[in-house]
Formats: structure tokens, C-alpha cells, sequence
């Protein structure tokens, strides 16, 4: 099914009002699922709508938050989330990092007590269009295999970073340290199709392409991978005075909960080290250089990080962003969810 961002986005926001929260942060969190989509990101866009439904419809999370923001020192800050969405939270924390970064040079910005927050790249986009480099990290239930290690102990824990360029162009991705996000494995269970079987194993440790039968992700080139899910857990974890390791919270295992989760946003002023209009140029200038590279056989160009991306989502523009058939149906139906998250483990069985 295809559908304009702009419907999209306000089917969801219709869906997630009508579930719990209010218009206002029904609408950050949508905009923030749009995005997702828009760049082609399924696993973190409209498929994960009728979770956050279910989860705001038991209470797990806050319908009326209070959010306070605390600076504890001239580049740093706590911002609290007190378990509202983590989307509308996360992006109103780094609303706050940008002008800490315009003012002093960096920022530095914890975001504490929050729910699941979507794709980051959605917050570090937004401060390369400030003429800023952003960073985001954040912390994830256990469902990644430690290397050398039999069961789970650490989450996807993804990072994500984007650098300004001349114009509208800048450099941005968003990685889990594993192989593979789990919310990729959840779009091929959505489209019931096949995984690489690089991404996850199996209750016995071995790996599969059954989307269904995983048991643990992998962590992205074995223990280098886990050495970046450790820094992540610390960082926007420990760091935050947050549950970590396999102490984090679990998506699905009770709804009515509230997860306390942690993310660490990172803003850099170019300014204050090389300058703006030198540190844009450069940045422009290794996108030529990688885009004339010459590629490698099988490849027609080489693409600098984000550059598909951004390409896609100006294609969807034009010609509509693609939903599966079962997410559209349940956007547009009067069902709020369907009771199909709870009582779960991290993988959703």
C-alpha cells in the first residue's frame, strides 16, 4: 500500500491519540515513525504502532508526564523523561543540546527514564541541520549473544551520527551494534519472509534464517561489535545511574511497567574547533571523494553513509511511501491493538 507521509503520519497520530496520549505528543511520536518510513526504515516506523498502542493503552507508558531538564554543569544536562514517549522526550532533549552546543561549543545530554524512542537518526538529523554534528546512543533489552557468550546479556544498542554538509546534504547513519536491528527481524515476520543467516541463532546457538526461530542476535564483527554494545550500555546506562546490562527492562514481558530506559545525545559545534564554512566544505568533499571512488565489482557507485537513505526518502516523496497491507489495515481500522505484545520475551514469542 502506498501512502503519503502526511497521511502517515496522521494516521498515527489518530491511532496512538486514541490509545492514550495526548494530541500534541501523539503527533512527536508519529513524526518521528514518518521519518522512520520515509527513509525506508520500516523496522522502526508504522510496524511498531500497535505496540506502542498496547503498551500506552496498560499504562506502561506515561500518559501525563512531567519532564524536567537539569544542567549539571556548563555543557552537560539531565533531562528527565519521567517514562512519557521517549520519542517526544528525546527530541525535546536535543532541542536543548543544540543550544547548549550553539553556546558553549558541545553538549553534552543525558535523557533518563523514557520508553522506546524510535530511530535516532531522526534526533542526530536534526542537529546537522543546525549546522551541528549530533550523536546518539541508547540502550535496549538483552537479546544479543556477549562474544564467546551462549545466552543474552546486552540489547541492539544502537548508535547513530550525522555530520553537516554544503546544502541539504550531510553525512548520517543509524547502526545497532548488532548485525542486524530486531526490528528488521520483526519486518520479515511482518512480510513472512527469510533472514540472512548472518544476523541471529537459534535456541541451540545455531544460526537460522527462519525469522521465527530466533533466539539471539549477533553482535556486528563478533568482539568488536560487543566492546561498542558495552560502551553503549555505559554510556546512556550506567552513565545515567539507569538499569543496564541484562538488567535493562523488557519490551514486551509486562506492558503495564514502565521501561526507565537511558539515551545520550552528543552535540558538537564545528565552529569552536575548525570553523563552519571549513568543516562543511570537507565534509562535502569526502562525499565527492567516496562518491568517485571507484567501486567495487557489483557496485555502480560508492555511496557515503545516509546517501540511500536520503535518496529514498526524496523518491517517496514523489511517489508514496510503501506500508504492508496488515499495518495500513490496522492504521485505518477502529481496533487500538490487538492484545499481541504482552507477556512476550525479547523476541516476541
Amino acid at each position: 500500500m502506498k501512502v503519503t507521509k502526511q497521511e502517515l503520519r496522521e494516521l498515527m497520530k489518530t491511532k496512538l491519540n486514541k490509545a492514550g496520549l495526548s494530541e500534541d505528543h501523539a503527533e512527536g511520536v508519529a513524526d518521528v515513525l514518518a521519518h522512520a518510513d520515509a527513509r525506508g526504515v520500516h523496522s522502526h516506523g508504522a510496524m511498531r504502532v500497535e505496540y506502542y498502542a498496547e503498551r500506552i493503552a496498560k499504562g506502561g507508558i506515561n500518559t501525563s508526564p512531567i519532564f524536567t531538564y537539569e544542567k549539571t554543569g556548563p555543557c552537560s544536562a539531565i533531562f528527565d523523561g519521567d517514562n512519557g514517549a521517549g520519542h517526544v522526550a528525546a527530541n525535546l532533549a536535543m532541542d536543548e543540546a543544540i543550544k547548549m552546543a550553539k553556546e558553549n561549543g558541545i553538549a553534552v545530554v543525558g535523557v533518563r527514564r523514557i520508553s522506546h524512542s524510535g530511530a535516532l537518526s531522526y534526533f542526530v538529523e536534526k542537529a546537522a541541520q543546525a549546522n551541528l554534528i549530533g550523536i546518539s546512543l541508547c540502550q535496549s533489552d538483552p537479546m544479543v549473544v556477549p562474544y564467546g557468550g551462549a545466552e543474552p546479556y546486552y540489547g541492539t544498542n544502537p548508535i547513530a551520527f550525522a555530520a553537516p554538509g554544503n546544502g541539504e546534504d550531510h553525512i548520517l547513519f543509524d547502526m545497532a551494534t548488532t548485525v542486524q536491528a530486531w526490528g528488521k527481524v520483526l519486518h520479515a515476520r511482518s512480510k513472512n519472509e527469510p533472514i540472512s543467516d548472518t544476523w541471529a541463532v537459534d535456541v541451540n546457538g545455531e544460526p537460522t534464517t527462519d525469522p521465527f526461530k530466533v533466539n539471539a542476535l549477533l553482535p556486528i564483527a563478533g568482539p568488536k561489535g560487543y566492546v561498542l554494545m558495552m560502551m553503549v550500555d555505559v554510556l546512556s546506562g550506567i552513565l545515567l545511574g539507569l538499569p543496564f546490562g541484562n538488567k535493562v527492562s523488557s519490551m514486551y514481558e509486562d506492558l503495564t511497567e514502565y521501561r526507565n530506559l537511558g539515551q545520550l545525545h552528543i552535540v558538537i559545534n564545528p565552529e569552536v574547533f575548525t570553523g563552519l564554512r571549513n568543516f562543511k566544505q570537507n565534509i562535502t568533499d569526502t562525499m565527492v571523494d567516496l562518491n568517485n571512488s571507484k567501486p567495487a565489482p557489483g557496485f555502480k557507485q560508492v555511496s557515503y553513509p545516509g546517501q540511500r537513505s536520503a535518496a529514498r526518502e526524496k523518491e517517496n516523496a514523489v511517489n508514496g511511501i510503501d506500508i504492508v497491507d496488515a499495518v495500513y489495515d490496522y492504521l485505518i481500522s477502529d481496533v487500538i491493538h490487538n492484545n499481541a505484545y504482552d507477556n512476550k520475551n525479547a523476541f516476541a514469542k
